[in-house]
This record gives C-alpha cells, sequence and structure tokens, in this order.
C-alpha cells in the first residue's frame, strides 16, 4: 500500500487542525499526520514547506499545493474535493 498523497503537519489537541482533520475525514481523505514541535520557533519543517511556521499545514501530491491556515485549507479541500458544495463566506 502506498503513502498517503497528503499529508497535514499539526499539533496535538490544536482546535486550528482539528477542524482540517475533520474536513479530510469527512471527505473519506486518505492523509498521513505528521505531529509538529510544540514551540513555534523550532518547526522549522514547517516553515520550510510553507514559508511559515504556523500549523495546520498540508502538503497535497495530488496537485503539488502547499499551504497553511485552517480556514484556507477547508476551502481548498472543499473545492478540491468536494461537490462543488460552497459554504456561505468560505467558513464552514
Amino acid at each position: 500500500m502506498s503513502e498517503p498523497d497528503i499529508t497535514l503537519y499539526r499539533l496535538q489537541a490544536c482546535p486550528f487542525c482539528e477542524r482540517v482533520v475533520r474536513k479530510l475525514n469527512e471527505y473519506g481523505l486518505d492523509y498521513h499526520s505528521r505531529f509538529v514541535e510544540p514551540m513555534h520557533s523550532d518547526r522549522d519543517v514547517v516553515k520550510r514547506l510553507s514559508g511559515k511556521r504556523t500549523v495546520p499545514a498540508i502538503v497535497d501530491e495530488n496537485t503539488g499545493v502547499t499551504m497553511s491556515e485552517s480556514a484556507n485549507i477547508v476551502a481548498y479541500l472543499e473545492r478540491t474535493y468536494g461537490e462543488g458544495e460552497e459554504t456561505a463566506g468560505g467558513v464552514a
């Protein structure tokens, strides 16, 4: 079995990360969770990927997209994997 195409960089018990997890699960998407360092200044792996040290961040190998910020990620997942159902104002 191959690795999932989506990697989610997240923190344990992070409400913004959980919002993205709920959306990934809602669409039945396989993803790999990578838990990052709790200290903001230690998140070099996320900084190299997205240019920021904030989580959540995703890398989607299917589309070549790398992004951070939960609202942006949820909107991206809805556009890319949803059934074209936009939520009011793009916020779920």
